[in-house]
């Protein structure tokens, strides 16, 4: 067990570029970063089409990268929390070993457990300080590195999304599948697990239900791709999920797993968040939407507190 240091932030995020909000960004920029996002094209290629697509499209650009410094919202230091990097059993998983952020809240007393599932570039500042924020509301919280068989987070996000693609997508997912595990059987935990997680993360805290079934009671996906309609009746898990208003990939799937969840009888809520892109919750872009990234958050603490009590 290592001793839990700051990121060094200076090194992250668009250093200089301008300080512009949704609101200021034409929607075909947010359209070419979701693209680049999800490794459908290169930075180069951002830039480059933004800058075409609309006037001041290349600031637009610019000003979308993440800047890690504003993700912070729960100290290092906090007296509620205490946080160390841990390392891990992970057998069948991309090298056999985990690494993760594995955040305590205050006191002793056993605690319901929050796994927090990072997007497609590994363990950035902003999940960790999500994994700080589920402590800081009482949860044992556990932030998963699924680069650490790469040498962990590279300290940003285009080397990040590069490590993650070349990872055995099934050997990571089960690296996530164990680290549920390490983390419901720690020995702080109560024996209840719920699991939130964002973009790919997302995807793979629905994977995650109907995986475990019975052994996750509660699960907060934001804007992640859809279970499997055949893997569906596994899910035993309370499920609140949330979507962005714009992000037609993902909204795409919710009719059909919609209709599995009710066909399977799973306890759900989908919640859809009116002028938000994907990556809303995110606050070191300026996708972030304050209002909704706080009542989706708010929601989330609420249903974790209900179901892992």
């Amino acid at each position: 067990m290592d001793d839990a240091r700051p990121t060094d932030m200076t090194t992250l995020g668009a250093a200089g570029a301008p300080d512009l909000t949704q609101a200021d960004i034409d929607q075909r920029v947010f359209a070419l970063y979701d693209e680049y996002c999800h490794g459908r094209i290169d930075r180069r290629e951002f830039f480059a089409r933004s800058a075409v697509a609309v006037v001041g499209g290349l600031a637009m650009a610019h000003a979308l990268l993440p800047q890690y410094a504003r993700a912070q919202t729960i100290s290092f230091t906090d007296p509620r929390i205490k946080a160390t990097y841990v390392s891990y059993p992970s057998p069948g998983g991309s090298s056999g070993t985990m690494r993760g952020y594995l955040v305590q809240p205050a006191g002793q007393a056993a605690v319901g457990t929050v796994l927090v599932i990072h997007e497609n570039r590994g363990l950035n500042p902003y999940i960790e300080d999500v994994a700080r924020r589920a402590a800081a509301d009482g949860f044992l919280a556990l932030a998963p590195d699924g680069l650490a068989p790469l040498g962990g987070y590279p300290g940003n996000d285009d080397d990040g999304r590069e490590m993650q693609s070349k990872l055995d997508q099934a050997k990571l997912r089960t690296d996530m599948l164990n680290s549920a595990k390490f983390l419901k059987a720690h020995a702080r935990s109560n024996g209840k697990l719920g699991v939130t997680g964002f973009c790919w993360g997302g995807g793979t805290t629905n994977w995650l239900a109907a995986t475990l079934g019975a052994d996750m009671h509660a699960g907060a996906p934001y804007y992640g791709a859809a279970a499997a309609t055949e893997s569906v009746p596994a899910i035993k898990a309370a499920m609140l999920i949330h979507f962005a208003e714009t992000d037609e990939r993902i909204n795409a799937m919710w009719p059909a797993y919609e209709t599995a969840m009710k066909a399977a009888g799973v306890r759900y809520e989908g919640h859809f968040y009116p002028g938000t892109q994907h990556g809303f919750h995110n606050n070191s872009t300026p996708r972030y939407v304050e209002a909704a990234a706080k009542l989706s958050w708010e929601r989330t603490i609420a249903h974790f507190k209900k179901h892992l009590a």
